[in-house]
């Protein structure tokens, strides 16, 4: 499958906006007039929250471009107890692995399954909860969901926090995040020869070595 490139027809998916600069994004159901568009953004992965088979021209786009796909079927109906907190968990662990970076979360319009995981994501990154409310409405519009309101309220995101690639996330994944905590950083001796080799580049992967420093402290 080979792409004409011309940037006068990118034409990104519904509801496209980057979650983190070029880093994470989300959108709709990406529609063969969008391929071009993720092209551009030299995707790793793709994390879709729907429930339905992967179209065919899709899976062919995601092989012929080496994006890797993860699946979590969600319920897309109003009632979020169908939701389940055990894959929105395992969503998240894949979207804050630096190693599925640049990655793009979808569901069918952009708006409420990938509004929550955005939302729980947003509560990970420490965000106060009337931003994340109002992200999360923003997106969903008219259409925003009381029972949505009250999951990302009750969701509880310590479980993520256990997860290996999340401590090295909350430290690298985001530049505002790592501004806000580098005094507190550099005030661990142990930590400081990590962030001096890593910082310039915040998304990079870290050794074995320095995952193993992270886990000691």
């Amino acid at each position: 499958m080979i792409l004409q490139e011309d940037d006068g027809n990118l034409v990104p998916p519904t509801n496209f906006s980057a979650v983190e600069d070029n880093c994470i994004y989300r959108s709709g159901f990406p529609q063969s007039s969008n391929f071009p568009f993720l092209q551009s953004l030299n995707l790793s992965s793709i994390i879709c929250l729907c429930p339905e088979p992967y179209p065919e021209e899709n899976l062919e786009f995601l092989q012929f471009n080496k994006v890797k796909l993860f699946q979590f079927g969600m319920d897309g109906t109003k009632e979020s107890s169908t939701m389940s907190r055990s894959a929105i968990t395992e969503a998240l662990k894949v979207l804050t692995d630096v190693r599925n970076h640049p990655v793009l979360i979808h569901c069918k319009r952009g708006k409420h399954r990938t509004g929550c995981i955005v939302g729980c994501l947003r509560k990970w990154q420490s965000w106060c909860l009337s931003s994340v409310m109002d992200e999360y409405k923003h997106f969903a519009g008219v259409k925003w969901r009381e029972t949505d309101v009250r999951f990302l309220e009750t969701y509880d995101v310590s479980c993520v926090r256990h997860c290996l690639e999340s401590i090295i996330y909350t430290y690298y994944g985001s530049t505002k995040r790592c501004l806000l905590c580098i005094e507190e950083i550099l005030q661990k001796p142990l930590m400081t020869s990590v962030l001096q080799r890593h910082y310039i580049n915040p998304y990079c992967i870290l050794k074995e070595s320095d995952i193993l420093l992270f886990v000691q402290l």
